[in-house]
């Protein structure tokens, strides 16, 4: 439960990329490749302040993750990833207006109910070896 902070952070500055990625596509408009050289449109996407800073957020989010990879269990630290879609749900509803219904809420309370089950039955190990070493290890190893 050490680096819940870190798992935390990852998942908020995954939702923060995802929004301003959401920004950035509305302030370009609809994107068409008709007539243009695709390579300087893509270019131009990149490029705009909006996508290249949900771009750049979502390298500090991956930054995270590995870092919170080399603490915890996989099966502990990559459910909580499921909260980034809570967040952009939230968000989305409160910046661009979007809709939150009835079954969004519902779906909403399920992944925040899973999330805290996978927290509670998992074991959260923190520092896990990583091994270095070459050896191979059998099935009937893994059972004991």
């Amino acid at each position: 439960m050490k680096y819940i902070a870190f798992i935390l952070f990852t998942v908020m500055t995954n939702a923060a990329a995802q929004l301003m990625l959401k920004q950035g596509m509305m302030t370009l408009g609809p994107i068409s490749f008709a007539g243009a050289n695709p390579i300087l449109k893509i270019l131009q996407i990149v490029f705009s302040p909006w996508v290249f800073a949900g771009l750049a957020t979502f390298v500090i989010s991956m930054a995270s993750h590995l870092y919170v990879l080399s603490k915890v269990e996989l099966s502990f630290a990559y459910p909580f990833l499921s909260l980034a879609y809570v967040a952009v749900a939230v968000f989305a509803y409160f910046v661009f207006r979007e809709d939150l219904n009835a079954w969004r809420i519902a779906g909403i309370g399920f992944i925040c109910i899973g999330t805290v089950l996978i927290a509670q039955g998992g074991s959260g190990h923190e520092d896990v070896p990583i091994s270095t070493s070459n050896e191979t290890i059998q099935t009937s190893e893994l059972a004991r």
